[in-house]
């Protein structure tokens, strides 16, 4: 039987991509066909250069200006909000979530895994829809909360963080059911049979083992619930001050201030920039 310390390696070479030392790497052969080549260069150009021109056409000597307006800080402030509440309700909803995918062996668990992965793939503003139509004031839940108890979710700062949470949780679910597969059961079952509950035995045993992977999961939905738009302004709003999240304000300034646009859009980089950095270890290997 392995050790907890086997395990826990075992799990960090699963996320990282194997162990960073004594790895045996498939040798590559030096220099690449021309036909192979220069589609690669082309698509590294594509994905590279409108990141290029942002940055060459930022206004630099006027930035400090455009971020510091009251309107960008509150957009600001109201997105931070907002996706980290969206990332709280992930975490209560999808450990649990990606718990039950990995763990239990139940009819239909291949359908219930796919819807729970469909908004990665659904337009957001087919989710903003679908999220109208459930909890709209007129939806088939929305008017019953309306009813019972005067809640009303579409257009407010709570909407937000509903719009965001719907698009950001599959993201965390994904990386900890996957991290929940990479470990080891048996040390669950030992704790079963030494008289641990199963939910004893989930918050001592199997929490530390996933950790990396829900912080993982964390930081991603909380990065896709900051750039969150299409359910956010569907469902949500764009009003200043309760529903407008930084990438609604990028949209309303581009239709009239530019640059203002091309500032907040520079904040929105450097996040994405900050969570791939955070997340080296997952998914870049040195060379």
């Amino acid at each position: 039987m392995t050790s907890p310390h086997d395990t826990s390696a075992a799990v960090a070479d699963t996320l990282t991509g194997g162990p960073r030392r004594g790895r045996v790497r498939p040798r590559v052969a030096r220099g690449a066909p021309l036909p192979l080549l220069l589609p690669a260069l082309l698509g590294l150009a594509f994905l590279v250069l409108p990141l290029v021109a942002l940055l060459v056409r930022t206004p630099w000597s006027s930035l400090s200006d455009q971020l510091t307006s009251p309107e960008v800080w509150q957009a600001l402030r109201l997105s931070l909000l907002c996706a980290t509440a969206a990332t709280a309700v992930s975490l209560v909803l999808g450990v649990p979530l990606a718990w039950l995918l990995a763990r239990v062996d139940f009819p239909g668990r291949g359908l219930v895994r796919a819807l729970v992965t469909l908004p990665l793939v659904l337009p957001p503003v087919v989710g903003g829809v679908a999220l109208l139509m459930a909890l709209g004031r007129n939806g088939v839940v929305g008017k019953w909360l309306d009813a019972w108890f005067g809640i009303t979710l579409p257009f407010t700062t709570t909407g937000v963080v509903i719009a965001e949470a719907f698009v950001a949780m599959p993201f965390l679910v994904i990386s900890v059911e996957g991290t929940l597969r990479a470990t080891d059961p048996r040390y669950e079952e030992a704790a079963a049979t030494l008289g641990a509950s199963r939910f004893t035995a989930f918050r001592r045993v199997t929490l530390p083992l996933i950790a990396p992977g829900i912080a993982a999961g964390a930081v991603l939905a909380w990065a896709r619930a900051l750039g969150e738009f299409g359910a956010t302004i569907t469902f949500a709003g764009n009003f200043p001050g309760r529903t407008q999240t930084m990438p609604l304000a990028v949209y309303l300034a581009l239709q009239s201030d530019p640059q203002a646009a091309i500032a907040l859009s520079l904040v929105l980089l450097a996040v994405s920039i900050a969570v791939l950095a955070g997340l080296r270890d997952r998914w870049m290997t040195a060379s």
